[in-house]
């Protein structure tokens, strides 16, 4: 048991620096590097107004829905980022899942809700769309999950003993002994966690890694602005934009490997109707030059 989980695969044949970097950077936030991506609005909506012109309201695509589901194309093509530290050990997750969260209202004292989705490689847009649709709107309608009742549960305890149960899972957790319904269940052990901070006219901001759980990647998404972009011919014009603002901890790969996925995930923002094709899976898909950097 101390040696397998049921959430990831333990790697070995790494390299001496990728072995150490758990045991030099014990904790998350401490390796963490912060990127940063610029989307232009206007492909996105042509496609979106497209695409959604034969669908109910109710089901329709939004801007949220088109960077999931090209973050996960990334991962999927890029699958050495979907991996994750635990025990000072590195391990590939068993599939390929995104955390994300929302807000049940508009006001300040709305609560802020968090879904969990497992998005296969070789599902369509559709599919995406529809599964993200009936999350979001268990979310806002206030439906707790497995874990949301947890929570609940846990919350019951004097503080003394919350700190103490929840020591308890971390040590449990390291050793690799945590139950599979608690780790499939709780939305901070995925591959990324995204958050819309758009949806509440909020700019973009780097969110610290959790250092509970297993995410390596959390992704920010701010409000659609103005800002100045050079053009193909070299021109300036003003044009709506959003900002994608990442957090990444730095010990499941290196900033190379890392810059080639968000350079494809540039790509498929930037050319939407790539959202339609299954994820390229082929080695040719690795072998593409790096642009952005981490």
């Amino acid at each position: 048991m101390l040696f397998t989980r049921p959430d990831g695969v333990k790697l070995g044949g790494l390299d001496p620096v990728r072995r150490m970097l758990p045991f030099i950077l014990p904790t998350r936030n401490q390796a963490s590097v912060l990127c940063r991506q610029q989307v232009e609005v206007a492909p996105l909506r042509e496609f979106l107004a497209e695409w959604n012109r034969d669908r109910e309201a109710a089901r329709q695509a939004t801007l949220f829905h088109l960077v999931l589901r090209a973050l996960a194309m990334s991962l999927h093509e890029r699958p050495r980022l979907n991996r994750f530290v635990m025990g000072g050990r590195l391990w590939a997750r068993k599939g390929l899942w995104i955390s994300f969260s929302g807000k049940q209202g508009m006001s300040d004292d709305a609560p802020v809700y968090t879904r969990k989705r497992e998005f296969a490689a070789n599902e369509d847009l559709a599919s995406v769309v529809d599964g993200l649709t009936a999350a979001s709107a268990s979310g806002r309608s206030g439906v707790e999950t497995d874990s949301d009742k947890e929570v609940s549960l846990l919350l019951r305890l004097p503080a003394p003993l919350l700190r103490l149960v929840i020591g308890l899972a971390r040590l449990l957790d390291t050793l690799n002994l945590l139950p599979a319904a608690m780790l499939r269940a709780d939305p901070l052990y995925a591959s990324a966690f995204v958050a819309n901070l758009g949806s509440v006219g909020i700019d973009a901001c780097y969110h610290h890694n959790y250092d509970y759980g297993s995410i390596p990647i959390f992704v920010t998404m701010g409000r659609i602005h103005k800002a100045v972009v050079v053009t193909a011919d070299d021109q300036l014009q003003a044009r709506e934009v959003f900002e994608l603002k990442f957090t990444y901890d730095e010990r499941v790969e290196d900033g190379f490997y890392c810059a080639r996925a968000l350079e494809r995930l540039a790509e498929l923002l930037a050319q939407p109707d790539l959202l339609l094709e299954a994820p390229d899976l082929s080695s040719s898909a690795a072998g593409s030059s790096p642009g952005s950097a981490c």
